[in-house]
C-alpha cells in the first residue's frame, strides 16, 4: 500500500512579483523539489497538494504548477470562495483540470454560520456534480458541518485537521482536544471523513507524541478507520516537528495494527479521492 500524505502545501518566496497575501509560518519556500526531497527521505510515495489560502488565496496557479512537474507524485486540491455567485463554473473548470482531485472551504469569519446558506450548498452541490470531495477547514464550526453534510448527502466531505484548533508554533495548547465530543458527532454522516492531518500538533510530548493517541482512537472508533486520513501538514507545522516526525509517529506506535496503518496512511484516501501515487 503506499504511503500518501493527505496535506502537504508548496510556495514560492514572498516577493513584488509575487507577494503573500498574509505571512504563512513555515520555510520561506518550499518548492515542489523540496517536498519531493523530504518524500524521498522518509519513504512518502505521495502527497495532496492543496494550494496554500494564507499565501494565494483563490489562485492556485503556483500548485498547479508543482504538479505538473511532478505529475506523478502530487494531486491537487483548490481553495473555493462560497461566496463567489460563479463558484459553481469554477469548480467545473478546476474538476476538468488533470491531476485535481477536491476543492477546498475555508470557514472564515465572512462565510456564513447558516448551514442553509446558497454560497456553502452551491459549493457542496457542485462536488457532488463533479465527484470532488469538498475539504472543510472548519475550526470552531463542527456543528454546521454535520448540518451541511446533512443536507448534501450526496457530496463526499473532509474536515481538515481533525476538526480541532492546531497551533502553529510552540506550545500546544492546554486542552488541545476540547472539542473533540463535537468531533465525534460528525461520525453520524457517513458522507464525512476526516483527515488526521497535523496531529502531532497537540501533543505535550517531544517524538513520538504518545498523549495524543488516546483522544486519536476515539475518532477512530467513531469514524473507523477506513473514514480517517493521515497526514502532515507539515510546512504549516515546522516550528513544532520534523517532516520525519510527523511521518514516523504513526509508523512506530503500537496503536495501530498493520492493516490499519495502511489504511490511515494511504488506503482511505484512494478511496476517498480516487487517486493514487505512480509509482
Amino acid at each position: 500500500m503506499p504511503v500518501i500524505d493527505a496535506q502537504v502545501h508548496c510556495y514560492g518566496r514572498n516577493t513584488p512579483e509575487r507577494p503573500w497575501a498574509d505571512p504563512f509560518p513555515g520555510p520561506a519556500e518550499m518548492t515542489g523539489e523540496d517536498m519531493v526531497k523530504a518524500m524521498d527521505e522518509v519513504g512518502v510515495d505521495g502527497a495532496l497538494l492543496t494550494s496554500v489560502f494564507a499565501i494565494y488565496r483563490f489562485d492556485a496557479s503556483y500548485a498547479i504548477t508543482v504538479q505538473k512537474k511532478h505529475p506523478g507524485r502530487f494531486a491537487l486540491i483548490k481553495p473555493v470562495d462560497a461566496n463567489d455567485p460563479a463558484v459553481a463554473d469554477i469548480i467545473a473548470e478546476w474538476a476538468a483540470m488533470p491531476g485535481t482531485v477536491g476543492v477546498r472551504i475555508m470557514m472564515r469569519p465572512e462565510i456564513s454560520a447558516d448551514p442553509a446558506d446558497p454560497g456553502l450548498n452551491r459549493v457542496l452541490a457542485a462536488g457532488a456534480r463533479h465527484d470532488l470531495p469538498v475539504n472543510i477547514q472548519c475550526w470552531g464550526r463542527l456543528p454546521q458541518v454535520g448540518a451541511l453534510a446533512a443536507r448534501n448527502p450526496g457530496t463526499q466531505i473532509v474536515v481538515d485537521h481533525v476538526g480541532m484548533t492546531q497551533v502553529f508554533a510552540p506550545p500546544a495548547r492546554p486542552q488541545p482536544f476540547d472539542d473533540i465530543e463535537n468531533v465525534l458527532a460528525l461520525a453520524q454522516h457517513s458522507n464525512l471523513a476526516i483527515k488526521i492531518t497535523g496531529a502531532c500538533t497537540y501533543s505535550h510530548e517531544p517524538f513520538p507524541y504518545r498523549d495524543i493517541w488516546d483522544p486519536l482512537a476515539r475518532v477512530f472508533d467513531a469514524f473507523g478507520i477506513e473514514r480517517c486520513l493521515w497526514g502532515t501538514d507539515w510546512t504549516r507545522a515546522t516550528a513544532l516537528l520534523t517532516y520525519k516526525e510527523g511521518v514516523d509517529a504513526f509508523r512506530v506506535t503500537d496503536r495501530l495494527s498493520n492493516s490499519d496503518r495502511a489504511t490511515l496512511m494511504g488506503g482511505s484516501l484512494q478511496r476517498i479521492y480516487g487517486w493514487a501515487p505512480e509509482k
